[in-house]
Order: C-alpha cells, then structure tokens, then sequence
C-alpha cells in the first residue's frame, strides 16, 4: 500500500486471518470459561451487550447460541441494561450478561454491568481484546490476543471476537460438528480476505452510488447492521440495513438507479432472499451477492462474490462475509479523499 491515509485501516483489516487464529489459539487456553459460563445449563437466558458494532456482533452471536444450543439467548445494547432495565431483562430468571467490548473501556458495557453486580439472579463475564482493561478487571473475560486496533473502526477486531464467541458456543453445544465447521473457516479466511481485497478494490474504482443497502437474515442480520456502519463510518454517507424480507415492506421505496443492495446471502433461506433481489433489480438496483456460491440462481446480479463454505452453517460462515464489507468501507473512503483511520467525530470507545 503506498496511501499513507488510512494504513492502519487496511492493514487490519487485511490481517484479520492471524487474529481468528489467535483467537482460536486462546480459547484452547480459556476452555474452563466455556464451562464456568455459557456452557453452563444454571443460566435460564444468556444476554450479550455492546455499542454499536459490538451490539451489532452480539446479535450474531446471540442468534448463533440459540441455533447451536437451543438455548434462550438475546442481545441487547449495553445502554438499555442501565437505564431501562425491567423493559429489558426477563424477572424471574437466572441470567448470564456477556459484555462484549473491543477496548474493554466501554462506559456503556461498564455502566451496564456495575448497575447489575448486586443482583443474585444475574451473572456477568466478557469478551474484549485488551488484557488491562477494566473490563477485563471487572469480570472474566475471553481475550482475542491479536484483536487489538490502533485504528477507530473495528475490523480485525470484530471478526476475531465474533469468530472466538462462536468457538466457545460451538464447545458449549457439545459435539465436534460446529468445531469442525471453524476450522473450516480458518482453512477459507485467508485466501478469501485477499480475493475481497482485490475484487473490491476493481468494484469501487469503477462504480458510484447515491445509496447503499445492507440485507442479511438471522446472524447475517447483525452483520448487514455492521456492514452498514463500517460504510457510514468511514465515509459519512447515508447507507441502510434491514432483514432481507424486511426491506419489501416500505423501505424499498428507497430504491432508485443509484441504490447499491448488498446481500449477505445465507444458503438456508436463499430461495427467498434471491426473490427480494431480482425484485429489486427490476426496480433498477445494482445487486451484490455475497454467497457460499455462485450457480444458475445468482446469474442476473451485477456481481457475485463467492465465500466457498456452502456445506457450513449461515452462522459459521458468518465471519467470511465480513472483509468483504469491511473493504467497501474502506476504498469508497480512499476514493472520496477521505482518511478512514481518523473518521470525523468518532473515538475507539465512548465516554459518558
């Protein structure tokens, strides 16, 4: 890279395959967790809590623990537990709150899990990528060791963290077949952070558009919700994100010639979602497919990108959609002039 703006962005997230592997590294080391906390049956619901993109991967990792243990679980933002707490939490239940956070500094996550430290029915623990943090003083917490940023927007950091919750659910859920499915993942991450690198880097240096939107299903919804901000973060525009079939009942009015919808296409409801977006080709989208694979069904986007792992569950092929995105983010910034490391008004946690 010979642009100084925005180094340290692209850097991260380029290097986002060593710190799934970290992450999967430290959790062989960290399994007793697992067992002490969402692998433990005592927990009636399991809660994870975040800001901002750490809310938005705590849906996926909520939806990936009630898919996997059959389990009850849910995410909420970490605000919503300090100041609205019985519209929030369940009564009468014993609850496990997982607060996920990258710097560990988080007011909201530490407010949220200090307004519940005297309640007997509730149990806290974490998930950061900063050993000195007072998160990680304040309750134990995993540790994603290469997850840690110098840039403002999460990258490495949210895969990794997202990736490393997953293995934990996946030990909790007994069986080797989710372990299987990560590993798996870590095979494909690689290769595929470069293909995205490449592909849409060509994809922006030859496509403008006036909006974007972001569409996924399930623990891809949380993801488009991620992918959304990384966008809007980086380059100030207005970009939108919904539940695939979600986006038909109103928000489609937004669609015009210059509307780009980027699918996070799952393969277990992809029937459907294809419909929503030959629906909005019609209307004059442009289509971005990002799929397990390509085939007859994907042939009239105006580009596919193909992730591989068609065998594997939507929720472990979760975090192979995510360079793609953050990539998107990153060049429509370096196309605009714009310095994707120090995005306006924004700081790697926030203070109250």
């Amino acid at each position: 890279m010979s642009n100084i703006q925005g180094q340290l962005t692209y850097t991260e997230i380029s290097s986002q395959s060593a710190a799934l592997q970290a992450a999967w590294e430290q959790l062989q080391k960290q399994s007793d967790w697992v067992n002490r906390y969402i692998g433990n049956d005592q927990y009636e619901e399991v809660v994870f809590i975040g800001s901002g993109s750490s809310y938005y991967q705590s849906i996926t990792m909520a939806a990936t623990f009630r898919k996997w243990t059959g389990r009850s679980a849910s995410a909420q933002p970490s605000s919503d537990i300090f100041l609205l707490r019985d519209a929030t939490l369940p009564r009468g239940k014993k609850l496990l709150i997982v607060g996920v956070s990258r710097s560990g500094e988080s007011h909201e996550v530490l407010l949220a899990l200090d307004a519940v430290k005297n309640e007997d029915h509730i149990d806290t623990c974490g998930i950061t990528c900063h050993e000195t943090s007072k998160l990680f003083g304040m309750t134990e917490c995993l540790l994603s060791p290469l997850g840690k940023e110098k840039s403002t927007v999460m990258s490495k950091s949210l895969s990794s963290m997202t990736f490393m919750m997953q293995a934990a659910i996946a030990m909790a859920a007994g069986g080797e077949a989710y372990l299987q499915e990560l590993k798996t993942v870590l095979e494909l991450d690689e290769e595929l952070v470069k293909a995205s690198d490449s592909s849409i880097k060509e994809w922006v240096s030859a496509h403008d558009f006036n909006k974007t939107v972001y569409l996924g299903l399930g623990a891809l919804g949380g993801l488009a919700l991620e992918a959304c901000l990384k966008l809007k973060e980086m380059t100030y525009t207005w970009t939108e994100a919904y539940g695939t079939l979600e986006f038909r009942h109103g928000p489609k009015s937004i669609v015009d010639s210059g509307t780009l919808v980027c699918f996070l296409l799952s393969q277990s409801a992809r029937e459907y979602e294809l419909k929503v977006a030959r629906e909005l080709k019609e209307y004059g989208a442009t289509i971005l497919l990002l799929t397990a694979e390509r085939g007859e069904d994907t042939d009239f986007a105006d580009l596919v990108l193909e992730l591989g792992g068609a065998e594997l569950s939507d929720e472990a092929r979760s975090v192979l959609y995510l360079p793609a995105v953050q990539y998107n983010g990153y060049y429509n910034a370096v196309k605009r002039g714009l310095n994707p490391d120090d995005p306006r008004n924004l700081t790697q946690f926030v203070k109250i």
